[in-house]
Parts: structure tokens; C-alpha cells; sequence
């Protein structure tokens, strides 16, 4: 766990941004009129919400609830006093989806450091026998084939400098191509340097693109491929992707993936704006709406 100064300085940094995240969603919303709502802010603030989620994916909990109840509302009431009871924090969490996703995006990344990673993982919804039946995400997750054979649902696109930080992240549906998210400038916003990659990433025009714009693409060669010079250096590195892989399950475990809880990811987006705000210039549902947004998520 965090010492209690480093708890305080995450919780600074989530409130600043919390408030200037408030401002600017209101240029962008319009107060429903048609019914009422009430204007008392909650007990707890979106920020101490934040911490206290970001400290469960950090400490190696498995049980949220007894996370809760037996560590926070125990251990913690020095650092979050106005503390409420456990339903009604997973009622306000679901509030927090969104500033808490944009929030990791710009303040919570890591530094290129000249030597990056890249790669992608299998973000199965259910099993390959429920395809034809599943409903929650008709229309967003798609048929996909990773390493491991066919699955059903989305990739996580990772990129990590050599320390392990991740340096940027996406969400796209499982039948796209891992080398499309490298052909999108903002992936590789603030990139540069070499960029190593699995066999899945050979493409002469991607790599051609990439050196344009800084970056070279280091990749294994295929059997089937002519014979490529490559530095000893380059081969160093490329027994270092062993990193990501490290980093892709250490993921998955932290934040407790499984294929009937990745359910809630975009239920949560339903509740973000549900009873409180309209968004302008669109009338449909608020998840058809914020979905794209996550699976295509930059900034």
C-alpha cells in the first residue's frame, strides 16, 4: 500500500482535476428540465472516490466489499472522514467511470524514455458458447483470434517504455488489427524512439509510416521472410518484450478481469449522466453514445 503522504498527494492531484473537469463538462451539458433533481452534493467527493478505488487496484485486494468496510472505513477514516456506507458507494462509483478513466489518461501515465513496447491482449465477454445469446455489448464487441484461439469481445492495446510504465492505452472491438491503432497519430502521441513489437506487427508500409514520424518499428522476422540485418542491440531488445506480457497480466489480475464481470465496464458508462444531465446535440441512449468514445479513448 501507499504511505499516507503519497495517498494525500494522489488525492491533491485527482481533486484539482476533478474540478477543472467539472467546468469544462458543463459547457457541454444542459440541465434537464423536464423533471427535478437535487443540487445537495454528495457526503463523499469524486476525488476521495477515486483514491480510494485507484488504492484497491494498487494494494492487491480481491473483495472490493471487504476492502471496504473491513481496510477503509477501519483504517482509513483519518484520511477519508466523511465516509458513507458501502451501497452507497458503489451507487456513486458508477459516477466516477468517466473523469476516473480521462484522469488516467492524462495524469496517472508514464515518460517514453526512447524504448518503448507494444502489444495487445483478449478482453473476452463470454464464452465462444453464449456469442449467439449475448446482448450486453450487441453491436461493440466483435469475433477476434489472438494466440490463444477465437475469442469474443475487445482488445486492449498497451504501449510500456522500458520501466513498465504504461505510456498509453486503448480499447478496440476484437476484430480489429493490432496494427490500427499504430496507424492513428494519437496512440503514438509523445512516442519516439524504438518501438518493439511482436510478428503480428510486420507491415513494410506501417513500418515506413512509423520512421516518417520518428519511430522505429523493431519486430521479429517471420520464417518465410528474406533475411533482414539486424543490430545486436535490436535483438537485446527484443528479448525484453517479455516486460509487456508481465505487465499485460499483472492488468488483468489487478483490476480482476473476468469474461462475466467485464460486463460492467460499459454498464457503468449507462450510469455516469443517467438522472442528472443531457448531453447536447444527441438523443440516444447515453451508452451508444460514450462507448465509442472508450473504445477510441486518446486523451
Amino acid at each position: 500500500m501507499f504511505p499516507e503522504s503519497k495517498v494525500t498527494e494522489i488525492y491533491c492531484m485527482a481533486d484539482d482535476f476533478c474540478k477543472e473537469f467539472t467546468l469544462q463538462q458543463e459547457k457541454y451539458m444542459i440541465k434537464d428540465m423536464k423533471t427535478m433533481h437535487r443540487n445537495k452534493p454528495n457526503r463523499m467527493s469524486d476525488a476521495e472516490i477515486m483514491v480510494i478505488l485507484i488504492l484497491f487496484h494498487s494494494g492487491g485486494f480481491r473483495c472490493f466489499k471487504h476492502y471496504y468496510k473491513e481496510y477503509v472505513c477501519k483504517h482509513l477514516k483519518h484520511l477519508f472522514p466523511r465516509q458513507v456506507s458501502y451501497n452507497r458507494f458503489v451507487e456513486l462509483e458508477k459516477e466516477v467511470l468517466l473523469p476516473m478513466t480521462i484522469f488516467i489518461k492524462r495524469v496517472l501515465l508514464g515518460t517514453c524514455t526512447g524504448i518503448s513496447f507494444v502489444d495487445s491482449t483478449p478482453l473476452c465477454v463470454c464464452r465462444n458458447q453464449r456469442i449467439l445469446i449475448h446482448k450486453t455489448f450487441e453491436g461493440l464487441a466483435e469475433r477476434g483470434r489472438c494466440s490463444m484461439g477465437w475469442f469474443f469481445g475487445f482488445k486492449l492495446h498497451l504501449i510500456i517504455n522500458d520501466k513498465g510504465e504504461i505510456l498509453n492505452f486503448m480499447f478496440t472491438p476484437g476484430n480489429v488489427d493490432d496494427r490500427e491503432p499504430l496507424k492513428q497519430g494519437r496512440f503514438l502521441e509523445n512516442i519516439k524512439g524504438k518501438l518493439c513489437a511482436d510478428k503480428g506487427y510486420i507491415g513494410q508500409a506501417l513500418f515506413e509510416n512509423l520512421f516518417l514520424n520518428g519511430i522505429q518499428l523493431v519486430t521479429k522476422v517471420k520464417n518465410n521472410m528474406r533475411n533482414s540485418l539486424m543490430s545486436i542491440a535490436d535483438k537485446i531488445l527484443l528479448r525484453k518484450r517479455a516486460l509487456i506480457e508481465t505487465v499485460k497480466v499483472l492488468s488483468k489480475i489487478l483490476c480482476k478481469w473476468k469474461q462475466d464481470s467485464a460486463v460492467s465496464l460499459f454498464l457503468y458508462l449507462d450510469s455516469v449522466f443517467k438522472n442528472k444531465h443531457k448531453l447536447i446535440h444527441n438523443q440516444a441512449p447515453v451508452m451508444n453514445r460514450l462507448c465509442p468514445f472508450l473504445l477510441n479513448l486518446h486523451k
